[in-house]
């Protein structure tokens, strides 16, 4: 009861019981690419592995823009992706013996600074059960407020009440009161994973401009002859330069 109420729609599918405790992350890896590199992602997995087991790729390029003709190829190698993902993790949880959590605000025509400043007056005044107020914090993503007061002793009490009437505007709303938590991994485990569907290409020369020869790539990776496939993405990073990929879940 002393948590903030949100209303939502779940989409998801049921799970059994035993599963309840369990925590479902979604990745966000952030993959350094370096200089005459390109990843590459197909969109079947077959076409990837196939890449990879061919290993080294002979890739033709535009003549246009080179001065021999013994240049108008290029050798490259097809490597997999390994990535490390979280295997297992524990959060430890704890309580700020300072700070509340504020929710309900009302959706009236104020700014965000004038909300807060409407909350730290309120709070501030013993007679409402404050004290003075540190410090506040507008969470966009959930539409609360983090309220740290400069003495123990006070979060606690307002937690306990759970709601209050503030006067916000003209008129005065009920919002409910919350206790801070916060959280830190206390335990981490990895373990390495492959991506199924994307390719590193590595000894990529700079004898292209970077567009031409992220179209080149294209081109020879997405034949059938050449045992590619049709490309879903790709990123290209000239010699003497890097670059950073982000991989999301699939």
């Amino acid at each position: 009861s002393a948590l903030p109420e949100k209303k939502m729609i779940f989409k998801g599918l049921t799970a059994n019981k035993e599963d309840m405790n369990k925590l479902m992350l979604t990745p966000l890896i952030h993959y350094p690419l370096p200089g005459g590199s390109a990843l590459i992602t197909f969109e079947e997995a077959e076409v990837a592995q196939r890449i990879i087991e061919m290993r080294e790729h002979t890739v033709e390029l535009s003549c246009e823009e080179l001065e021999e003709l013994d240049r108008c190829r290029v050798r490259v190698q097809a490597v997999p992706v390994d990535i490390l993902l979280p295997s297992a993790m524990e959060i430890r949880l704890t309580q700020s013996s300072r700070s509340i959590l504020v929710s309900d605000l009302p959706s009236v025509d104020i700014s965000k600074e004038a909300l807060l400043d409407k909350l730290e007056l309120f709070f501030s005044k013993t007679k409402n059960g404050g004290s003075e107020v540190e410090s506040r914090e507008f969470l966009e993503d959930s539409h609360q407020v983090v309220l740290t007061f400069t003495q123990d002793g006070v979060a606690e009490p307002l937690i306990e009440r759970g709601h209050t009437q503030v006067p916000i505007g003209k008129g005065k709303y009920k919002i409910k009161i919350s206790p801070c938590m916060s959280g830190d991994i206390s335990n981490l485990q990895l373990q390495p994973s492959r991506c199924p569907r994307t390719v590193l290409l590595q000894g990529i020369p700079d004898v292209l401009a970077e567009e031409a020869m992220r179209d080149a790539l294209e081109i020879h990776f997405q034949k059938a002859s050449r045992g590619g496939g049709e490309v879903d993405a790709l990123a290209y990073v000239p010699a003497g330069r890097t670059g950073v990929a982000v991989f999301v879940e699939d």
